[in-house]
């Protein structure tokens, strides 16, 4: 494990660490404890923690046992791998490797039904992934938990260098001007913004979206996203239709890109040119 200095807030780590172990063995999570202790840093956290087991409420219970041993039960039941996929939902792969050892049942269908018995199966091991996906984001979703000033201040930044215009030595453009089409992302940036004082009268926005789509809902939804009267909105900017190629962002939650400019900050850009420098060198100092 790569060390980190222990410097600073961190000076004292052997009374630190045993803060921390009584705070794991009275069940507490890594977040709970790192909050408690106002330690931000999870190359600390970890060693505060090393060799203290988490507390089995934090543990994620292996749903995949049940299935095995449910798998197992509808085998001995005769039952085919298409059936067994069909009420669990799980993929064939697994069913196989599950039962692998034990009897196979005697076929009594035709191939029409076993077809449409694997057809069934399938869009149910589908519909079992998509339920799985969806939980996994909604549990990392809860577990972002509140966000510090400090923390939205690093994330603008990375989020700026990422996908905003930047200054080149052969083309100055010491301005701020973020492009995106996630709302999400558009949001965090102007909460951004707010952080750092920018008064929201020196935004300007502009929407860019290909002419055949619906260019007036578009400008409507940003619009409101943003909470701006339009009159805080230059003139959108249409891309030619090409009749050569398929557009594939044609549905209705298709809205182009949002441009947020801020007027007068030459200032404001090197404040953000020389953060993400300093991210930089403190990822490098990490190591």
């Amino acid at each position: 494990m790569p060390m980190t200095s222990t410097t600073g807030k961190y000076a004292d780590f052997e009374g630190l660490r045993r803060q921390a172990i009584a705070l794991r063995r009275e069940g507490l999570s890594r977040r709970q404890i790192r909050d408690r202790l106002f330690v931000d840093n999870n190359d600390i956290l970890n060693r505060l923690l090393d060799g203290e087991p988490a507390p089995e409420w934090t543990k994620r219970p292996n749903a995949k046992d049940d299935l095995r041993e449910r798998a197992r039960e509808l085998r001995r039941e005769g039952k085919t791998y298409d059936q067994i996929q069909l009420e669990l939902g799980c993929s064939k792969s697994s069913i196989s490797l599950w039962v692998r050892d034990l009897p196979k049942p005697e076929r009594k269908r035709t191939r029409e039904q076993a077809s449409e018995i694997a057809k069934r199966g399938w869009e149910v091991t589908l519909q079992r992934r998509e339920e799985e996906r969806q939980a996994t984001k909604r549990t990392a979703a809860s577990e972002v938990g509140t966000l510090s000033d400090r923390e939205l201040f690093l994330l603008g930044v990375g989020l700026y260098w990422a996908e905003g215009s930047k200054d080149k030595p052969y083309d100055r453009r010491e301005n701020v001007t973020f492009v995106n089409s996630d709302p999400g992302m558009i949001e965090i940036f102007l909460a951004w913004l707010d952080l750092l004082g920018v008064e929201r009268g020196l935004v300007r926005y502009c929407v860019m979206i290909h002419e055949n789509a619906d260019v007036e809902g578009a400008e409507q939804y940003w619009a409101q996203l943003v909470g701006a009267d339009r009159s805080a909105f230059n003139k959108t900017t249409l891309k030619r239709h090409n009749p050569k190629t398929v557009r594939k962002n044609t549905g209705s939650d298709y809205r182009g890109c949002l441009v947020v400019k801020v007027r007068q900050s030459a200032e404001l850009y090197r404040r953000i040119e020389g953060s993400w420098y300093g991210i930089v060198e403190a990822a490098r100092s990490a190591d």
